[in-house]
């Protein structure tokens, strides 16, 4: 179904029956009509008719547009700032979230000061180590659903707070989607990467799945971060994901946890 096709009826809640769901089959043949129409303003998202930071229209006009009622876009727009796709800016209208604003760009940091917060702090200071591009890896393609010798884009970096090294990361990308991506791009950026990402390449992170554990500094990490080898830290894996599940970065870092935490919100 296009997107000027309606889902169904506005006088009616539930859809009928369908063939197909609207993401290609991903979709169950009864899902509600609001994640229908969250489907396709989440289509829009992925084409870009949308940018990170654009007014979308306004619930009247997306309910004229799909043929439903504006309690049904309401809802699917609930679900998508829920997501921290969208953001409701009140007397303003709703926003494409960005990693530019303060309370997004914080979303993935999750290394915390023992006393005060990450905005009090500020933001890290960075040291590019390495910017290179390589044939992927074996496991590095699999995570990031590319094939076995696939370009990728390798980074290190060191990210310090008053000077102490607290975090010591390693990026793989993949290579077309951030083609043109240097050392001296990222040295030269003192914002988010992941705003870097949304207004230079057009790639927005909306989701990010992570493994942690606990691991001992080795000779390679030690000095990076200025430890003695063999003190405790804690290591964290993460894919972020653009939109539709699609991985855009396989990010390794070691975290130093002598003056910081590893905070999360379980919902």
């Amino acid at each position: 179904m296009s997107q000027n096709t309606p889902p169904h009826s506005a006088g009616n809640t539930t859809p009928a029956p369908q063939t197909d769901g609207l993401t290609g089959g991903g979709t169950p043949a009864f899902s509600p009509l609001y994640q229908q129409i969250k489907s396709l303003i989440l289509q829009s998202l992925q084409a870009g008719e949308w940018k990170p930071g654009d007014t979308i229209p306004s619930e009247f006009d997306l309910a004229a547009r799909f043929k439903v009622s504006q309690g049904t876009v309401r809802k699917a727009i609930d679900e998508l700032a829920a997501d921290n796709l969208l953001v409701r800016r009140q007397g303003k209208g709703t926003f494409v979230a960005t990693h530019a604003e303060q309370h997004i760009q914080y979303r993935f940091l999750r290394l915390q000061p023992d006393e005060g917060d990450q905005r009090s702090e500020g933001p890290a200071e960075r040291n590019i180590i390495e910017c290179r591009r390589l044939r992927a890896p074996a496991e590095i393609a699999r995570l990031l659903g590319l094939r076995s010798g696939d370009p990728v884009l390798q980074v290190r970096r060191v990210l310090a707070f008053h000077g102490v090294p607290a975090i010591l990361e390693d990026l793989w990308l993949p290579g077309v989607p951030f083609k043109g991506l240097t050392v001296e791009t990222l040295a030269a950026d003192r914002g988010p990467m992941y705003a870097l990402f949304e207004t230079q390449f057009g790639v927005r992170m909306v989701r990010a799945e992570e493994k942690i554990k606990a691991v001992a500094a080795d000779a390679e990490s030690a000095p990076l971060l200025d430890v003695a080898q063999g003190t405790p830290l804690l290591s964290v894996e993460r894919i972020a994901h653009t939109y539709n599940d699609v991985p855009m970065e396989l990010r390794r870092g070691l975290y130093r946890t002598d003056t910081h935490h590893y905070r999360n919100e379980l919902n």
